[in-house]
């Protein structure tokens, strides 16, 4: 295990640095969310009807998770550096090709390219779990996934100050600039950390079995996906919402939809802070709680008849506070279950979650055309949420299992 007394920036002979750690992930959070206060000029621009644009926030979290289940075992196999290396580049040309794009075909098929920036969300986590035991690495998962924090706060607030300034094309000449610049960072910081040597795909496949078929692992993974799911519902519907029932200016939208990131890197700080103290189930419930509390005192609110852009975003905060205590602790406790497979379960998780997430922004961008309220769409948020808390009850029932046996 190393130690942060060990690390010199920038120096790839050392473990890489923090916030070389957060850019990472960072970078990837702000491809999902930095396009969406322009999805509404982008469908007037091209000539297409809303629900297939919004396919470059479902489409993308489908090619997402796939992506996901690939990069983990690729680095655990060649290593966490050569594969950030050239996810990142496939990154920057792909966000190229979206800003050049002439029809709505050629710019849906950029935008899945640009689902290698998982690289970025997959293996700054699985860095982390190389270095550090559990619950530090909890706590390190909280800082580093901050930059999935601090990402969508202010991407969309980037996205739609550019979009008005200067169309929605410009939105991708920064995705790809900021994308050159950590690829650069990347190229002098991050050194190899998976210290493994390289585990070939064929032991990986034989491994398989002893992580897939533990249900601990499985029980922080639909603790993830079920949390993290009330986000992607809001990333799915919450650009349609803010709109169309509320009428809000792509400005003004890019400043609501990052309402749940501002709680989030508040979360992520929490985590950072106490996960080490109170240990990972723990975390993961009492975020679960937290985010469940604020959507259903929204809900009440909404069905009192107070639906109303304050109501439905100044809620939101509260979503990414419990998201910023549950996705890093119930990462690095899936992390953990299987230490020498860390990539290949963080992969794993991570697309189950991006997956689940993918599915339900589609359903939810489906739920909130057919509605005049945002009711519904909290409704659907809400209902993720508590089945989150339920499969980290599962989880703590299944350590007790475990530690009875062991007595």
């Amino acid at each position: 295990m190393r130690h942060d007394a060990d690390v010199r920036f920038p120096d790839r002979t050392t473990p890489p640095h923090i916030l070389t750690l957060v850019l990472m992930s960072g970078l990837s959070a702000l491809s999902m969310s930095i396009i969406l206060p322009s999805m509404p000029q982008m469908t007037r621009d091209l000539g297409t009807r809303y629900e297939v644009i919004q396919f470059m926030v479902s489409g993308f979290l489908a090619a997402t998770a796939v992506m996901q289940l690939v990069i983990g075992p690729i680095s655990d196999r060649y290593g966490r550096r050569i594969v950030t290396l050239v996810g990142f580049a496939i990154f920057a040309a792909a966000s190229i090709g979206c800003a050049m794009a002439q029809s709505v075909e050629m710019l849906l098929a950029f935008r899945l390219l640009q689902c290698t920036s998982a690289v970025g969300m997959v293996l700054s986590r699985a860095i982390v779990r190389d270095l550090y035991a559990q619950d530090q690495a909890a706590s390190m998962i909280g800082y580093v996934t901050m930059g999935m924090a601090l990402a969508p706060m202010v991407a969309p607030s980037i996205g739609g100050m550019l979009d008005q300034a200067f169309g929605w094309r410009s939105v991708f000449m920064f995705t790809t600039a900021s994308t050159i610049a950590v690829l650069v960072l990347c190229l002098f910081d991050l050194g190899e950390t998976n210290s493994g040597g390289g585990v070939s795909f064929l032991k990986q496949a034989r491994d398989y079995p002893e992580l897939l078929s533990s249900r601990r692992f499985w029980g922080y993974a639909f603790a993830s996906a079920f949390a993290s799911g009330s986000f992607f519902a809001f990333l799915g519907g919450a650009p349609y919402v803010a709109s169309t029932l509320y009428g809000l200016s792509p400005f003004w939208a890019g400043m609501c939809l990052g309402a749940p990131a501002i709680g989030y890197a508040f979360g992520n700080y929490l985590s950072g802070r106490l996960s080490v103290r109170l240990g990972v189930n723990r975390m993961i419930r009492n975020g679960a709680i937290v985010t469940a509390s604020g959507l259903g005192i929204a809900i009440t609110l909404t069905v009192l008849g107070l639906d109303s852009p304050f109501v439905f975003f100044g809620f939101c905060p509260l979503i990414g506070v419990g998201n910023g205590m549950v996705i890093p602790n119930a990462s690095a406790g899936m992390l953990s279950v299987r230490p020498h497979l860390a990539g290949s379960a963080s992969g794993i998780g991570g697309a189950f979650m991006i997956g689940g997430g993918a599915a339900l922004s589609v359903f939810a961008g489906i739920l909130v055309q057919d509605s005049t309220s945002s009711a519904p769409l909290l409704a659907m948020m809400l209902t993720s949420v508590l089945l989150g808390v339920a499969s980290i009850q599962y989880v703590a029932w299944r350590e007790r299992q475990l530690d009875s046996a062991a007595s």
